[in-house]
This record gives structure tokens, C-alpha cells and sequence, in this order.
């Protein structure tokens, strides 16, 4: 019989973060499926998951390329496809890891298309956001009452990124690791004050960081702003 494929939102960076349910399945998984990109030797979601999984299971470590970078290479993705249907095919069930949730800008949501035409059995686990996560921890409100709020990945054009921001009265921004200078000049030309940055939020090397001080122009990846109107 064919096995399951499972996609597992992993959270922010905590281990006790996850799902009970994604927990139990981990801890019941044949393979499991640890995407990394070509700069990196590990991957960050299977450090977050090592304390739930079983001495015995298999680790597949598949390469994926930045979805900046999706449409230049398309074979990268179909070779990672065949091999998880291989896995499949052998009766094993895979969980393929995902960092926050498997639905929001995932990786994850690439592989799934791919799989989902082919017609395997694919069931999906929902994770904690970073923006989830870093509200909670320092007591940060994200909205309330009609605020409306944006979620924006900081990759858009700044356009793009101001029109949202004008239009909104809280905003996330993710991936704020390049244009960083960009940014906090357009978070301050549409009256966004308050604000709440997190870097590698769960790691031991989290930090929060002080935008109106912060004298550099780059930030890790795992970078997440929290902001409100003044």
C-alpha cells in the first residue's frame, strides 16, 4: 500500500511549539523529508524536531532552491518529487518538514502541488508563524478591534509595500533581511511608529532589536517585523 505524505509545520523555532498532533506523527514517521537550500549544510526545521523523533527513522535531505529563484530551475523540483513518490511507493510515510506553517510562504506549498496532481494521499499539519509567535512572547498585540492588518513579505517592491502599509492599520513584514534601510524609511513615511523586531525568534541566538538604533543593513532571513500606526 502506498504511504502517506505529510506536510509539518515545524513553528518558529521552539520544539515545544509544535502540534500535539504533528508530534505524533513524528514520533511514528518512517522518513522524513529535511529541505535545504545549496548555501547550507543542515536544515533548521529537523534541529526543531530531533527531540520528537525515533532513533530508527530515516532522513531524506533534499536541496530546494529559493522561491525567488523557482522558475529558473523547475528540475530541481520534479527530481525531488519523484524520489518522495519513490519513498511513498515502498509503503513508507513521509513527513516533509516546514518552518512556521506549511501553507504560508512555504516550500512546502510547491511540493504539494507537484504531489497533489499525481493523486497521493497528502495530509497537511498546521504550525505557529514567527509573527504568531513573537506577539505572544513579548506581549505584543498584532490587532484589535477592525483594525485591519497586512502581512507583507519585505521582497516586494516598495511600492507594493507602501501601498499596503497606507491601506492597513498593523502590519507584519517578513523575510526583512536585505532592504532593511528601505523599510524603516517606509514604515516611517506611513506613520508606522510602534514597531517590534525579532531575529531567529526561538534559537538560542534570538534577538529583538531596536530599529531607531540598529546601524546595520542586513538582517538573518528569519527576520520578522511587527508594526502598528502611531
Amino acid at each position: 500500500m502506498r504511504g502517506t505524505f505529510y506536510g509539518i509545520g515545524v513553528g518558529p523555532g521552539d520544539s515545544e511549539l509544535l502540534t500535539l498532533k504533528a508530534v505524533k506523527i513524528l514520533r511514528n514517521i518512517d522518513v522524513v523529508i529535511a529541505p535545504k537550500t545549496e548555501k547550507n549544510e543542515g536544515s533548521i526545521a529537523l534541529d526543531i524536531v530531533r527531540p520528537h523523533l525515533k532513533e530508527a527513522v530515516e532522513i531524506c535531505y533534499q536541496v530546494f532552491p529559493m522561491v525567488k529563484d523557482f522558475q529558473k530551475d523547475f528540475s530541481l523540483w520534479e527530481q525531488n518529487k519523484i524520489e518522495i513518490e519513490a519513498i511513498l511507493d515502498a509503503g513508507k510515510n513521509a513527513a516533509f518538514l516546514t518552518l512556521g506553517d506549511p501553507m504560508f510562504y512555504s516550500t512546502y506549498i510547491y511540493i504539494f502541488k507537484l504531489l497533489q496532481k499525481d493523486g497521493v494521499k497528502i495530509e497537511t499539519v498546521p504550525g505557529i508563524p514567527a509573527f504568531v509567535a513573537i506577539a505572544a512572547k513579548y506581549n505584543q498585540p498584532i490587532v484589535e478591534g477592525n483594525d485591519i492588518l497586512s502581512i507583507i513579505p519585505a521582497t516586494a517592491n516598495t511600492s507594493e509595500i507602501e501601498a499596503a502599509l497606507t491601506h492597513s492599520d498593523a502590519a507584519v513584514l517578513m523575510k526583512v533581511y536585505k532592504n532593511l534601510n528601505d523599510i524603516k524609511q517606509t514604515l516611517e513615511t506611513c506613520g508606522y511608529g510602534d514597531t517590534l523586531t525579532v531575529s531567529r525568534l526561538g534559537f538560542d541566538d534570538e534577538e529583538k532589536i531596536d530599529l531607531k538604533t540598529f546601524d546595520g543593513t542586513d538582517l538573518n532571513y528569519l527576520s520578522t517585523i511587527l508594526a502598528r500606526r502611531k
